[in-house]
C-alpha cells in the first residue's frame, strides 16, 4: 500500500511540476524548487565489521538474499577495501563501481614499502606481519617480477596497469553482470587476495592494493532501498587516502555490526576493541549488533541425532548470547555512550539459513536481521516525509488561489513574524547555554594539557616494555605518515593507539567528553542542543483554529507547518554531519601544528637516529605549548559558533522566505490543484494516523 501510495503521489506531483507556468516568477521557481526537493533520499549505513575468516561476505549474502554476491569461502576477502552494497534503483543489472587510489598514492605507498618495511637494515622481529603484507600486495599486483627490480620508476611504469587504464587516468571503473555469481567472478580480483581454488585459479593479476573502495548495487532488493550495508576493514589503513574514507564511513553508521565467529566470541579481543574504537563522540551510530556466525558449527555432532544437534546448537547459542552481553555490561567506554537498549546479540548461522538442514529459518537468526533492516529502511517515514511535502506544497498551490481577503494575511503575517522571532530567540538562548559550558570546559582542558604534555610526551616516546631498538623502526613510521602508525591491516601496536596527534589532544576530548555526549547525543530519542530544534514553534495549529473561515490562510498554513518540519529534520541532519567535524577538529589543529616537526625529523638519519626525533618533538611540543592547545581551543569553539549561527540563519531565513512567499505572493498564475490535493491529503492522514497509532505495518 505504501509503494502504491508513494507512486501514485509522484505521479500526481510530476504533473502538478508540468502545470506550474513557466514564468520566472520567485513563486514558480520557489514551487518547482520544492518539487524536486521531495525526491532527496534518506540512506542509513550499516557497518560491518569483523576479522578475515569471521563470515562478513557470507552474512551479507545471506541477510540480502544473495548467495553469490560477494566472494566468500575459499577465496579470502582483502581486509583494505572498503566494499558498500546498496540497491540498484536504474535498471535489473548487478553492478559494481570501483573507485582506486591515486597513482601518486600508491607511488607513496611503494616508497614507504620500500624504505621501511621491505629494508632490510630497518627491519626487526616485530615488523614481520607488515613485511608479510607489502609482500603479499606487491605480489599480488607485480607478481615475482618487484623483487628483480625494486626501483620505484619501473614500479610506477604504467604497462603495469595496461588492463586497468582507470587507475591511470583517475576515473571508476563500472562493471555490469545480469546475475550475482558473474559479478563475484567478475569482482574477486578487485576485492580479494589470491587464492588457489575455484575461479581465482585463472587470474594472473590482482588489483585490490590499488582499490579504495568498491560499491556493488543490486536490483530489486526491497532491504536495501534506503540502506547502505558497508564491509569495512579492521581498524582503518595506513595509507592516508583509503584511512580517511574509512573514519568518514564510520562516522556516518547508524548501526555496526560486530561480526566474529562464535567459537571465538567470548574469548576474541578484537571485535571488543572495534566497539570501543568505533563509539563515541563524532560519530553517529545508533545501534550495536554483536553477530555470531557459524552458530550452526557443533563438536561431536555425528553421534547425535538431528533433533539432539539442534537441541546442542540452541543451548550452545544461548550460552554466547549471555557471554558477549555480560562482556558488553563490563566495556565501560561503550556504555559511556550507549545504553543496553542499543546493544542486541545475534547467533546467526549464513549456510543454514541457504541449506535449512539443521536449523528452522527464524533459528537461524538471518530473519531477524532482515527484519531489522526493513524497520531501518523505514518505508513509513520515507513515504510520510513525501507525501507531507508533497501536501503542504499543493496546500500553498491552491491556498494561494483562494483569495482570501489581504488584510487577514497582513494579520497573519504579522503574528507569525512575531512568534518566528520569539522562537529564534530561545533556541538562541538554549544554544548559547551550551556553548559557555563548552568554552569553560575547553579551557580547562587546555590547562590540563600544557600541565600534562611531559608525561603525555613520555609515555609515547619511551613506551614501558619496548627497547629503543624495537621502537626504532616503528618511530620511522611514525614520522613518516605524520603521527600516525598503523601495522598491517590497520591493527594498532601491541593494542594501543599509535596516533602522537590524538596523544597530545587527548586531555583536551576528555574536558569536553561529557558536555558533547549531552549536547550532541547519539541515541535517536534524544535532541541535540538539549531540545533547541524540536521546541522551535511557528504556532500554525493555533493560528489555522484562529482564522478557520478563511480557506486559503488555513491551507497556506499548512504548508508552512511542513515546512517548519521539514526544516527541522534538515536541520537535525546537519546537526549530526557538522558534530564530527567540531570532535574531530581538536585532533587535526593539532596535527596542523605539528607538520613541521614531522617535517624536521624526516631529515633525521644514521646512528643516533631515535633520539634525535625524540629531541626535536619534545622541543617543538615545547615551543609550541602556549600555541598549540589554545589554537585548538579556538578552532573548535569556532565551528561551534559556526553551527549555531548555521542554524539560527536557517530557522530564519527558510521560515520568513516561506511566509512571504506563501502570504504575500499574488498566486493569480497558478493551476487549480484541488483534486490533486483531496487525493493527496487522503493519503497523508491515513499515514498519520497509522503514524500516530504506532503502525507502520501498511505496505
Amino acid at each position: 500500500m505504501k509503494k502504491f501510495m508513494l507512486s501514485e503521489v509522484r505521479t500526481i506531483m510530476a504533473r502538478v511540476c508540468k502545470k506550474i507556468h513557466k514564468d520566472k516568477t520567485n513563486l514558480n521557481a520557489f514551487l518547482n524548487e520544492q518539487i524536486c526537493d521531495l525526491e532527496t533520499e534518506k540512506r542509513e549505513l550499516v557497518g560491518v565489521f569483523g576479522r578475515t575468516g569471521a563470515g562478513k561476505s557470507s552474512l551479507i549474502n545471506a541477510v540480502i538474499g544473495e548467495k553469490d554476491l560477494l566472494p566468500s569461502g575459499s577465496v579470502s576477502a582483502c581486509t583494505t577495501v572498503i566494499i558498500k552494497v546498496e540497491a540498484n534503483k536504474q535498471n535489473q543489472n548487478y553492478e559494481a563501481e570501483i573507485e582506486f587510489i591515486t597513482k601518486k598514492e600508491w607511488t607513496q605507498e611503494l616508497w614507504f614499502f620500500l624504505t621501511f618495511i621491505l629494508n632490510k637494515e630497518n627491519r626487526k622481529e616485530e615488523d614481520a606481519d607488515d613485511h608479510k603484507d607489502a609482500d603479499e600486495r606487491l605480489s599480488a599486483l607485480y607478481g615475482e617480477e618487484w623483487k628483480n627490480n625494486r626501483s620505484e620508476e619501473y614500479l610506477v611504469n604504467n604497462k603495469h596497469f595496461e588492463e586497468i587504464p582507470e587507475f591511470i587516468d583517475s576515473k571508476e571503473k563500472t562493471l555490469t553482470c545480469d546475475s550475482a555469481k558473474k559479478l563475484s567472478a567478475e569482482l574477486v580480483k578487485y576485492t580479494s587476495s589470491s587464492s588457489k581454488y575455484g575461479m581465482a585459479k585463472s587470474i594472473k593479476k590482482w588489483f585490490w592494493p590499488l582499490v579504495k573502495c568498491v560499491t556493488v548495487r543490486v536490483p530489486n532488493n526491497d532491504l536495501l532501498q534506503n540502506v547502505t550495508l558497508v564491509d569495512l576493514p579492521g581498524n582503518g589503513d595506513r595509507n592516508q587516502s583509503r584511512d580517511k574514507m574509512w573514519k568518514g564511513v564510520v562516522q556516518r553508521c547508524s548501526t555496526v555490526w560486530i561480526v566474529t565467529d562464535i567459537n571465538r566470541a567470548a574469548s576474541e579481543k578484537e571485535p571488543w576493541e572495534i566497539a570501543s574504537s568505533l563509539m563515541g563522540n563524532g560519530g553517529q551510530c545508533q545501534h550495536i549488533h554483536f553477530i555470531c556466525t557459524k552458530s550452526d558449527d557443533i563438536e561431536d555432532s555425528d553421534d547425535l541425532s538431528v533433533a539432539g544437534v539442534r537441541a546442542a546448537i540452541l543451548k550452545r547459542n544461548i550460552r554466547a548470547k549471555e557471554e558477549v552481553r555480560k562482556d558488553f555490561m563490563n566495556l565501560m567506554e561503550v556504555q559511556t555512550h550507549f545504553s543496553g537498549d542499543c546493544f542486541k546479540v545475534f547467533t546467526v548461522s549464513s549456510k543454514e539459513f541457504f541449506k535449512k538442514k539443521k536449523l528452522g529459518p527464524d533459528e537461524t537468526e538471518v530473519p531477524k536481521l532482515q527484519e531489522f533492516l526493513y524497520e531501518l529502511n523505514d518505508f513509513h517515514s520515507v513515504t510520510l516525509k513525501y507525501v507531507s511535502g508533497a501536501y503542504g506544497i499543493l496546500s500553498l498551490i491552491q491556498g494561494a488561489g483562494c483569495g482570501d481577503v489581504d488584510g487577514e494575511k497582513a494579520n497573519v503575517c504579522t503574528e507569525l513574524e512575531e512568534n518566528l522571532k520569539r522562537e529564534k530567540s530561545k533556541v538562541f538562548e538554549l544554544m548559547t547555554k551550551s556553548y559557555r559550558t563548552f568554552n569553560k570546559c575547553i579551557m580547562e582542558g587546555v590547562k590540563k594539557s600544557n600541565s600534562s604534555r611531559k608525561s603525555v610526551l613520555k609515555s609515547f616516546l619511551y613506551p614501558d616494555g619496548i627497547s629503543g631498538s624495537a621502537f626504532h623502526s616503528t618511530m620511522k613510521c611514525i614520522v613518516a605518515n605524520n603521527g600516525v602508525h598503523k601495522t598491517r591491516r590497520g591493527k594498532t601496536i601491541q593494542g594501543k593507539q599509535q596516533n602522537l596527534n590524538e596523544k597530545l589532544a587527548s586531555k583536551l576530548m576528555e574536558s569536553i567528553d561529557e558536555e558533547f555526549r549531552k549536547t550532541f547525543p547519539n541515541e535517536s530519542k534524544c535532541e541535540p542542543f538539549n531540545g533547541a530544534i524540536s521546541s522551535f514553534s511557528l504556532g500554525t495549529g493555533t493560528l489555522v483554529e484562529k482564522y478557520k473561515k478563511y480557506k486559503g490562510v488555513q491551507l497556506q498554513l499548512e504548508f508552512l507547518r511542513t515546512e517548519e518540519e521539514k526544516m527541522k529534520a534538515q536541520l537535525k541532519k546537519i546537526i549530526r554531519e557538522r558534530k564530527k567535524e567540531i570532535y574531530t577538529s581538536l585532533t587535526t589543529t593539532i596535527e596542523k601544528n605539528m607538520q613541521n616537526c614531522y617535517e624536521d625529523a624526516k631529515q633525521c638519519v644514521g646512528e643516533g637516529y631515535l633520539k634525535a626525533v625524540r629531541d626535536i618533538i619534545e622541543q617543538h611540543v615545547h615551543d609550541m605549548k602556549d600555541v598549540m592547545f589554545e589554537e585548538a581551543k579556538t578552532v573548535m569553539m569556532l565551528n561551534l559558533q559556526n553551527l549555531m549561527n548555521h542554524i539560527l540563519k536557517t530557522l530564519s531565513e527558510t521560515m520568513q522566505k516561506s511566509i512571504e512567499l506563501s502570504l504575500k505572493t499574488d498566486g493569480e498564475s497558478l493551476p487549480d490543484v484541488k483534486e490533486e490535493l483531496e487525493t493527496v491529503t487522503k493519503y497523508y492522514q491515513e499515514l498519520k494516523k497509522n503514524t500516530h497509532e504506532g503502525t507502520s505495518q501498511v505496505r
